[in-house]
């Protein structure tokens, strides 16, 4: 229990704005540790105690996750820490989140997914059967009527919505066939990220359509580009997270948010120096 609580109680109550901001800076200051104990307060039948911890509760959780982020995004070397960076870039852009139901819904579905695999023997035949679970029974498709919007990049919103973007899409796929210990790695061909199980190539954003090589080549057609052998290779989690943050960095270029603008940059040179 917080020390000195009803006095804190009654400053957050006060009348001088100045006091309850001071009061809840300092509040703030405590960090993750203090966390429990804030949360104890809500239990408080007081709508304006209530409101002033959710405020620092939302604080002190965003100030942790943008720490933990630059840390993941310093040293990120494997698909578990891409995995960690998803659900700390959605605390940051998504304040209050609790992203611990998210994790089980992941573990539930990795779990159901690894009994489906199961009874499967071929690449081909995995991949036509995550293509079912996923696209079919779970529901997971390209948003393409709302593609740049930012919600399309951030996995809680990906899963509720079942829509998203080419990488988030992917990415959701690599996290929950981790969980069911297969690997899907990711693709990171240019205009439109893929992930492949052993040779065989397949696009989330088209509910797990098996892809060949030609059919790659297609797509960078559009783009006036040619398929080189370099655009199949398996992508390293630095390359993913940060195709990420360029995709945010690119919606959000229309905000007139400088300091959100150079937030993003700034982890974006963070991975560029790892």
């Amino acid at each position: 229990m917080l020390k000195q609580r009803e006095a804190i109680i009654r400053l957050l109550k006060d009348d001088d704005p100045e006091t309850v901001h001071l009061t809840k800076q300092q509040l703030a200051e405590g960090g993750t540790e203090i966390i429990p104990d804030l949360r104890d307060l809500l239990s408080i039948d007081d709508k304006q105690v209530t409101f002033h911890i959710q405020e620092i509760l939302s604080e002190i959780e965003i100030r942790h996750a943008k720490t933990t982020f630059e840390e993941i995004c310093r040293s990120i070397s494997d698909p578990a820490d891409l995995e960690r960076g998803c659900w700390f870039l959605a605390q940051i852009f998504m304040p209050g989140v609790d992203v611990e139901p998210y994790q089980k819904t992941i573990d539930s579905w990795g779990r159901d997914l690894r009994n489906r695999l199961s009874v499967h023997d071929s690449e081909t035949s995995r991949v036509l059967a995550m293509a079912q679970f996923f696209g079919r029974d779970l529901g997971f498709r390209g948003n393409v009527d709302d593609y740049y919007n930012a919600r399309n990049s951030l996995l809680p919103c990906v899963i509720d919505s079942r829509l998203g973007i080419p990488i988030s899409l992917s990415v959701l796929y690599m996290i929950v066939a981790r969980r069911a210990s297969v690997v899907v790695d990711g693709i990171n061909l240019p205009g439109h990220f893929v992930v492949r199980h052993g040779a065989v190539l397949f696009d989330p954003f088209d509910g797990g359509r098996i892809l060949t090589t030609r059919d790659c080549a297609q797509i960078l057609l559009k783009q006036e580009l040619t398929l080189h052998p370099s655009h199949l290779q398996t992508a390293h989690p630095k390359l993913i997270l940060e195709r990420m943050l360029r995709n945010l960095l690119h919606i959000f270029e229309e905000e007139d948010d400088e300091a959100l603008h150079e937030m993003i940059k700034k982890w974006i040179l963070l991975l560029d120096l790892t």
